[in-house]
């Protein structure tokens, strides 16, 4: 088995559940061995998580944290090193240089479910900071994949309710936003819409008519195939 780095994200709660996805998911497909997790968390000051989550403001003031806790866990012993946060892989070109073993992206990987699955037109639900910096704008685009986003205003409401979930102080009436504007996608001719704010998971959103995939999902799934490949 390899080792995974875990550079833990924006909100502790998100770090947790995904560190428990690779143990349970590894231990169905081979219970010879638990996997070897590394995890480190990010000292972020909380003025910053704010300012990058509700405002899009100063979210470079992120990376020198970043890069310092790839280095960290490649020096303990990382094989490999991935990041459950959207809004921090504007930095995954930066990380990757920091470090000599391979950097896993929540954008790539989930292009490729996308592409193995079929969809073609997409809804995406994230940070505003993923969406002024097209993170998945770009990379749907070299693929042939559409996307639609949610309004100014709605962009606005989830910056709040995102910003709830990173500080623990998630509220029923979020979830409840959440599947609203996720309903609004209605008719809009999508194959799906993507949850590309990791910490958006905790809601657990579920809605009748359209599909919803989690990208932090699909980066756990993909990390498993790596900590198990020979």
């Amino acid at each position: 088995m390899k080792t995974v780095g875990i550079i833990g994200g924006l909100g502790p709660e998100t770090t947790s559940e995904f560190y428990l996805d690779i143990v349970f998911s590894c231990q169905k497909k081979d219970r010879t061995a638990r996997p070897a997790v590394i995890i480190s968390s990010v000292p972020l000051p909380y003025q910053i998580e704010e300012d990058a989550i509700v405002r899009n403001f100063g979210i470079e003031r992120c990376l020198p944290f970043l890069t310092q806790e790839a280095k960290r866990l490649e020096k303990a012993g990382a094989d490999f090193i991935v990041m459950p946060c959207n809004s921090l892989h504007i930095f995954i070109k930066e990380i990757r240089e920091s470090v000599s073993v391979p950097v896993l992206s929540i954008v790539e990987e989930t292009v490729k479910f996308l592409k193995r699955e079929k969809m073609n037109r997409v809804g995406i639900i994230s940070t505003s900071a993923t969406i002024k910096n097209k993170l998945y704008e770009n990379a749907f685009a070299e693929s042939g994949i559409e996307y639609v986003a949610p309004d100014a205003l709605q962009q606005a409401k989830m910056g709040k309710f995102i910003l709830n979930l990173v500080t623990g102080q998630q509220k029923n009436r979020d979830r409840e936003e959440l599947i609203s504007i996720i309903s609004d996608f209605e008719g809009k001719e999508l194959d799906c819409v993507i949850l590309a704010c990791t910490d958006l998971q905790l809601l657990i959103p579920h809605h009748p008519k359209i599909k919803i995939f989690d990208t932090m999902k699909i980066l756990a799934d993909s990390t498993v195939g790596n900590v198990l490949s020979k």
